[in-house]
């Protein structure tokens, strides 16, 4: 893991975001992880790009997207990481009970699946919400993505019995996972 870089973007990197994300979306478990499609994302105009990215980018307070990029620069991994604001309602309408932070957005190549990228970057993101005093952290993973469940619960992450109905595909589910503060 040495030769890979882990860092915050920053605002002007939107290429190598858009390029990540429009990679992520052509996975084959897209459909279970993310919330958009291909075509939707593929559609937005760079200015969208330019916008999410900078949202953000390194010194960003309230978001973080991170990635790990290969010795020669090549971005191979990323998440992203929001903090919720206890009082708050969250993006599915579930009050926020905690200052927590949410993990979304997480995606490593193929080709480096199973090196220990995704804990390091998990690692980082973590760091990075423990840091801006988040008392827990969370995630929504659908409820048939086995393997990110499974990576999930190795790393730390409890299912909490919240269920999250996906209103784009009625009669599938999410979970929520956490991990509360002090157990990383």
């Amino acid at each position: 893991m040495s030769s890979y870089v882990i860092r915050s973007v920053r605002a002007d990197e939107w290429p190598a975001a858009k390029e990540l994300r429009l990679a992520a979306l052509r996975d084959p478990v897209a459909h279970l992880a993310f919330l958009e499609t291909y075509e939707e994302a593929a559609a937005r105009p760079d200015a969208f790009w330019k916008e999410r990215t900078a949202g953000g980018a390194e010194g960003a307070l309230e978001t973080q997207q991170i990635i790990a990029a290969d010795p020669d620069g090549h971005w191979v991994g990323t998440l992203t990481v929001l903090l919720e604001e206890r009082g708050t309602t969250d993006w599915a309408g579930f009050p926020v009970e905690l200052r927590q932070g949410h993990i979304v957005g997480v995606f490593v190549r193929p080709e480096e699946r199973g090196s220990g990228l995704t804990e390091v970057l998990f690692d980082a993101g973590l760091e990075w919400a423990w840091g801006r005093g988040a008392e827990r952290v969370r995630l929504i993973v659908h409820e048939e993505n086995g393997r990110a469940q499974r990576f999930y619960r190795r790393v730390g992450f409890v299912p909490t019995g919240r269920t999250v109905p996906l209103t784009a595909a009625p009669g599938e589910n999410e979970l929520e996972f956490v991990l509360e503060r002090g157990r990383d």
